[in-house]
């Protein structure tokens, strides 16, 4: 199926950022060893692997550099676990990818949730630092902040703001910018959280930049977080035999963003300008642009038919099926096309064309959309009746998901991708939650966490 699909004339508006455009790597089967004589060890890096991360931290401009090849999970689990005490209370947006979630799990720690702004475009926007300062004031107890920035939406926060107010109250910072590697190579994106003061940043490598899926960076640049603690973690949450293929795409990343990145992000900024003017003709369908946030990260593109009557799954495969345009994600009234430095003039304009063809086929539909984001039920927050921890060793018992108004939930359930929870174990499961769940699952949306892949039934505590 992958040789089929490389064959193919589908143009990729998602994950990896290399967008199959890169060639010249070599056999895979030639270069895939295990940590021999000249090849270093990523968990005791003295050698070749140690230059490649300073290389990195370097070009991030971070103070350290860690190589990641379990992607931005293992980098969570770790700033979570080493940022943290067993037991300890954390401060974190509730939009959090499911990694940090296990990581509550795991380390038993209580989360202290802050809820995003809503745009008035109907997606999750940026968190407001007077809610950090907040919710700080008033819990001493808080050992560390964790903030997404950007959103799978390429929404942003004002991460210095932030990192100034947990400093003021001696926590450290620990930023998921996994869906924002590129932003320290150009200008014309927001900046970087590692340049914003954040004690720990996570990237994503491989979601925006041309590296193989897995590959990461965690940025350590505090005197808050220990480094022997990150290692310790690190060695925790990553295989103790780390793929050289892995490794050795990040040292073609870092190569190429050396001497290429500057002509790269210059084209895609022509790209993205050119397809934003000819897309604003569009009389029906739209590529909307979330105003009322700090920054945003214009490289992702919301595309919605909601005045057309169209869902976003819907565009999302009259685009796959009729145009081969493969977009990263789809839900509620838009879809996501994620852009790269490794995109293409032809890929934005066949874009556009079926845009415009797409509006030209469908006639006006007078009926409303159900406007249900992709993180819209993050912005309620389920009661807390146990920790996650203890709901998973609670009794309990599978009953059909219809029936589970009123219950306690033992499992998650999120809505992937992104992976962002609407249900974490512990949790009170009221009639409108259900509700919200259901409507989803009957837009044929995925969800994911049960242990009933058909999301029939749910596991509940057993009172």
């Amino acid at each position: 199926m992958l040789t089929e699909y490389g064959k193919g004339n589908v143009y990729p508006f998602h994950m990896p950022g290399h967008k199959r455009q890169l060639t010249g790597f070599g056999d895979p089967w030639q270069l895939d060893i295990t940590e021999i004589d000249g090849f270093d060890n990523l968990h005791h890096a003295t050698g070749i692997l140690a230059l490649l991360q300073q290389r990195a931290a370097r070009l991030f401009g971070s103070r350290q550099s860690f190589l990641l090849v379990g992607g931005s999970t293992c980098g969570l689990l770790a700033a979570v676990s080493a940022c943290l005490p067993a037991k300890g209370r954390l401060l974190m947006s509730r939009n959090c990818h499911k990694s940090v979630y296990h990581a509550l799990e795991i380390r038993q720690i209580t989360p202290v949730y802050l809820l995003p702004e809503m745009c008035g475009c109907g997606i999750m926007g940026s968190l407001p630092p007077e809610a950090v300062e907040q919710a700080l004031a008033e819990d001493p107890r808080i050992s560390a902040v964790l903030v997404v920035s950007p959103t799978y939406d390429g929404v942003v926060s004002d991460i210095a703001s932030i990192a100034s107010i947990a400093h003021a109250h001696g926590v450290p910072l620990i930023v998921d910018e996994a869906h924002g590697a590129h932003f320290p190579f150009s200008r014309q994106f927001p900046d970087s959280a590692v340049s914003c003061g954040a004690d720990v940043v996570v990237q994503s490598l491989h979601k925006t930049l041309p590296a193989f899926t897995q590959t990461a960076l965690l940025h350590l640049n505090s005197e808050l977080v220990f480094e022997n603690d990150i290692r310790r973690f690190l060695d925790i949450y990553q295989t103790s035999s780390p793929s050289y293929l892995l490794m050795a795409s990040v040292d073609c990343c870092l190569t190429l963003l050396s001497q290429e990145g500057s002509r790269r992000f210059e084209a895609l900024r022509e790209n993205l300008d050119r397809f934003y003017r000819e897309t604003q003709k569009l009389s029906r369908l739209e590529c909307f642009r979330p105003e009322d946030t700090f920054a945003w990260d214009d490289s992702k593109l919301l595309l919605s038919g909601r005045r057309l009557g169209l869902s976003g799954p819907g565009l999302s495969q009259l685009l796959r099926q009729d145009y081969g345009l493969e977009l990263e994600m789809a839900a509620g009234h838009y879809a996501l096309a994620l852009c790269s430095l490794m995109d293409r003039p032809e890929g934005f304009l066949r874009l556009s064309n079926a845009l415009f063809d797409v509006e030209r086929r469908l006639s006006l539909n007078p009926e409303p959309v159900l406007a249900d984001m992709i993180s819209s039920s993050t912005l309620t927050l389920p009661r807390q009746v146990y920790s996650i921890a203890d709901a998973m060793v609670q009794p309990g018992a599978a009953v059909p998901l219809t029936d589970a108004a009123g219950c306690v939930s033992r499992e998650y359930l999120y809505l992937y991708p992104p992976g962002i929870p609407l249900l974490v174990p512990g949790e009170y499961i009221d009639g409108a939650l259900l509700a919200h769940i259901l409507a989803l699952r009957e837009q044929e949306l995925e969800l994911n966490g049960l242990s009933d892949m058909t999301n029939q039934r749910i596991n509940i505590v057993n009172f």
